[in-house]
């Protein structure tokens, strides 16, 4: 069996509505690409028919893969056992609502091509070929929650939360075997690992659009991500990342012992 060149990791929990056709844009996407890719979709214990509607994708696509955790365990525990399972050469995880197309894909895979271990989509920084489209409440949130996390956890990146980055896989499986947090501050918490171990992190400006069905609440999830950060930076302080904290699977761990410069 030929070993894929990337994996795609989704996230799901009752996106039966919104995940058949960011898949069906991925797909479009890959056969456009061309390369060896495997698509895991973490079905985070949806109470709707999420993994129903991958059963019945994956019949004509044997790249699509389903993990079903049987209860929801939040956003960060899905998109770490995706990558944890993961067997591609680099490794993207985003969101099921296909807010940011697979085309920008190609701009962080630029970015790893020149150097970089992680590159992350940015709605923060801008260039003449990218528009985001985010609303208003969201960006006034989105800037409150990172002067926190400039504060106390990330320095140097605008945009931690966008859903749309890719690693190299080794260090992915690296950072996300270390990985604590299972909400949605686990961005958060890779970026502090990432720049702890001294990976090189590109931002990069992508195209972003605004999808209805967003299960993040700004208020509550904002508070809650805040709290966080701060124990993010005491687990940081204390060592807590400079081990791993779950066990990789076999395959995926002698992956893992190919740790680019950078530790």
């Amino acid at each position: 069996m030929i070993s894929p060149l990337l994996s795609v990791v989704i996230p799901a929990f009752n996106e039966s509505e919104r995940l058949p056709s960011t898949v069906a844009s991925l797909q479009a996407f890959l056969r456009e690409d061309g390369r060896v890719a495997e698509i895991i979709i973490v079905d985070d214990g949806s109470m709707d028919d999420t993994s129903a509607q991958v059963r019945q994708i994956a019949l004509s696509d044997p790249r699509v893969r389903l993990i079903r955790l049987p209860q929801n365990r939040g956003k960060g525990y899905a998109v770490r056992t995706g990558v944890v399972n993961a067997a591609g050469a680099r490794v993207l995880f985003a969101d099921a609502d296909g807010a940011t197309p697979f085309e920008e894909l190609l701009r962080l895979d630029s970015a790893i091509d020149n150097g970089a271990h992680i590159a992350i989509g940015s709605r923060a920084l801008h260039d003449r070929s990218t528009r985001v489209e985010a609303r208003v409440y969201r960006r006034i949130a989105g800037r409150l929650f990172h002067a926190v996390v400039r504060l106390f956890a990330v320095r140097g990146i605008s945009d931690t939360q966008c859903g749309f980055k890719l690693f190299d896989a080794a260090v992915a499986h690296d950072l996300f075997s270390r990985m604590r947090m299972t909400g949605y501050s686990f961005d958060v918490e890779v970026l502090v690992m990432a720049q702890r171990s001294g990976y090189h992190v590109s931002e990069i400006p992508v195209n972003w659009t605004h999808i209805a069905g967003s299960k993040v609440r700004v208020v509550r999830d904002g508070l809650r991500m805040a709290r966080d950060v701060l124990r993010i930076r005491t687990n940081a302080l204390r060592g807590l990342y400079d081990r791993p904290h779950i066990a990789l699977p076999a395959e995926v761990s002698r992956q893992a012992g190919r740790v680019p410069n950078g530790r």
